[in-house]
């Protein structure tokens, strides 16, 4: 079991709201981890400011410096092996990783997908699953394989579809239910309790033969 708290690497593009969600868990003591790092490949991206506000170290990885995306990750990797993390956490890292990257983090990254994966995997979910007149859409955190959104779900959040839905709506209660599911799948790990061991997750020593399900719940006022 790794030893607490777990050391984690936040990799952002854009808001940091996972971040901020994340970082709100660590301090109410919902989470038994620390943040060494948090990475943006966007220097503009709103998220380092989140990081910044609690203390969080900050680095920024510019995709747009580097002539592609191994000598890319080439950079990312110099900072997360120097912080020493336990995990890499992606929290709306908007960048495609190589299968080299992966294979050297197998099992210690995780991604966060708005959408019920398989379905919807890739961007613009929300007007996808309307245009499809899904009944059900949701959030799934996953581990990272080199198949984009691909990888082992470990738990999704089903967010039902109103009629009245827009993509806007819908987002706007996915995102809230992203914002639950991560911290509690982040902390499953965190004590030690998923695993992947190749291509299976495990959850308390036992083979996981489908995503942990959960029923979405609108926050009240």
């Amino acid at each position: 079991m790794t030893a607490l708290p777990l050391r984690l690497a936040v990799l952002i593009s854009g808001r940091g709201t996972n971040l901020q969600t994340i970082l709100d868990a660590i301090t109410y003591s919902q989470l038994a981890a620390r943040v060494m790092l948090v990475i943006s490949n966007r220097p503009e991206a709103a998220g380092l400011a989140v990081a910044r506000a609690t203390g969080a170290p900050v680095a920024v990885v510019d995709h747009r410096e580097y002539p592609g995306r191994e000598s890319f990750e080439h950079g990312l990797s110099a900072h997360i092996d120097a912080a020493a993390v336990d995990l890499i956490v992606l929290a709306g890292f908007m960048r495609v990783l190589t299968a080299d990257f992966v294979q050297r983090y197998q099992g210690r990254l995780l991604n966060i997908h708005p959408s019920l994966l398989p379905a919807f995997g890739g961007l613009d979910t929300h007007a996808r699953a309307l245009a499809a007149s899904a009944r059900e859409h949701g959030a799934s955190v996953h581990f990272v394989t080199a198949a984009v959104d691909g990888g082992p779900v470990i738990a999704q959040t089903r967010v039902p579809v109103l009629a009245e839905d827009v993509p806007d709506s819908l987002a706007r209660r996915v995102l809230e239910a992203e914002h639950r599911l991560y911290p509690l799948v982040l902390g499953w790990f965190c004590e030690g309790r998923v695993a992947l061991e190749r291509d299976t997750v495990y959850l308390d020593g036992l083979p996981l033969a489908a995503p942990v399900q959960f029923a979405y719940e609108a926050q009240r006022e």
